[in-house]
């Protein structure tokens, strides 16, 4: 009798979880991505900000799964799933069966009807997403080393951060420590310090998913850091002039979009139902309505626990990638299934710039050092491998040691001249 096949798309953190926890079952595991490696997101900024490398936050997922005989890994896209025939297409043609298909395949960031925007405003979800932040931001340092005109370089020199959640916070803290400490005396014809950083956020203040109290001191270490930060403020416009706030433009050759998210087309693909941001409504077993043998878990699963909806957060998608897991065993072993899955927060944390930070675990709250030690800490315990946690705590040691970040590099081929942001 062959073994029981188990397809999963996308190798983030519901998708690892639930392959490892299927480990010594009568299975055949394909893992399905578009890119071969799996991404520890919640670090993407420091490599964004020039804090980290892309190889200290990154692994590839054949290494990962090398000893696990098996476990098959393809570099594809999924285009199709056919419910009846049990098939996932890919976009090369390629069609595979399942008895058991998990879709853990992501989201991106969403411009809220507005997708031209994204030419002048990158989101930061993938390596690529990262290092072409990187690059923007480091050229427009250069850019404004070269520019004569007063207008033009204190454009240059004006970053907005559109998005108050702990992905903007983050950017805005590590830009500003960049402009303010690190990059003063490396240049002769500016002053890195004259840099302008805006933070923009639509609801009444940052950080808003943590204690009102964690949310005023994350704003107010900003402040401190040189960062406007600007609530109750919608952006109504992207260029590659600036961007608009309300009825007040900015100059600004630098904006970062970090303010939503959009999952992933699996809705669509399976023709089912999806909440306003294209997650996939789930049964409480995270399988999707009719269908036992799929399931939809992590940021493109619209999950409901205790009548509340589970964060898009990565400790969310590794507990669904675990319950899926229990589930599929219990299937396999003919015992008894799990009670419907229940979130177990974790809590909040979130940095703001080099040596502080805000914890919210709700039975404690954290800020400044201690709660910066902790966040440390613990993104340092959820990095895979010993390698990978000695060099993101050498990073981190220098950087804290000398003020010099540790991958200030423009890696991609690119003149100094302005880009072409206009959309194809």
């Amino acid at each position: 009798m062959s073994n029981h096949r188990v397809v999963v798309v996308g190798g983030g953190f519901a998708g690892l979880q639930l392959v490892q926890d299927l480990k010594g079952l009568p299975v055949d595991v394909t893992i399905i991505d578009r890119r071969n490696h799996h991404l520890f997101q919640p670090l993407l900024y420091q490599v964004a900000t020039t804090l980290l490398s892309t190889s200290e936050i990154a692994w590839p997922i054949r290494r990962l799964f090398r000893d696990r005989p098996e476990v098959r890994t393809l570099l594809g896209e999924v285009v199709a799933v056919d419910r009846t025939q049990r098939t996932v297409t890919l976009a090369d043609g390629t069609v595979l069966a399942y008895d058991t298909l998990v879709l853990a395949t992501g989201a991106r960031h969403a411009y809220f009807g507005h997708d031209d925007w994204e030419a002048f405003a990158p989101g930061l979800k993938t390596l690529e997403d990262a290092t072409t932040i990187r690059r923007r931001i480091l050229l427009a340092f250069e850019r404004a080393e070269m520019e004569t005109d007063p207008a033009e370089r204190q454009a240059l020199l004006t970053f907005g951060i559109i998005g108050g959640g702990p992905t903007g916070v983050e950017l805005a803290g590590i830009i500003a420590e960049l402009a303010h400490s690190t990059l003063p005396r490396e240049f002769r014809a500016i002053d890195t310090r004259a840099a302008r950083i805006i933070l923009i956020e639509a609801a009444p203040r940052v950080l808003a998913a943590f204690a009102p109290d964690l949310s005023a001191y994350g704003a107010d270490v900003l402040r401190r850091l040189g960062v406007e930060v600007r609530n109750g403020c919608r952006v109504t416009a992207c260029s590659a002039e600036g961007m608009m706030i309300g009825d007040e433009f900015i100059a600004a050759r630098t904006l970062l979009w970090a303010a939503g998210v959009h999952a992933s087309p699996a809705a669509s693909w399976l023709g089912a139902e999806a909440d306003r941001a294209g997650r996939t409504i789930v049964a409480p077993d995270l399988t999707v309505p009719g269908s036992p043998d799929i399931f939809v878990i992590g940021d493109t699963a619209a999950v409901v626990s205790d009548g509340k909806p589970v964060p898009g957060i990565a400790p969310a998608a590794k507990q669904q990638g675990a319950y899926a897991a229990r589930l599929i065993r219990s299937r396999l072993r003919g015992t008894p299934v799990p009670a419907p899955f229940r979130y177990r927060h974790q809590g909040n944390l979130a940095t703001v710039g080099r040596s502080a930070a805000v914890v919210d675990l709700g039975w404690i709250k954290l800020r400044g050092a201690l709660a910066w030690w902790v966040w440390g800490l613990a993104h340092i315990y959820f990095l895979i491998g010993t390698r990978s946690r000695l060099a993101v705590a050498i990073s981190w040691l220098w950087t804290f040691v000398s003020g010099q970040n540790s991958a200030r590099l423009i890696t991609q081929k690119e003149t100094l001249e302005a880009p072409d942001t206009r959309p194809s």
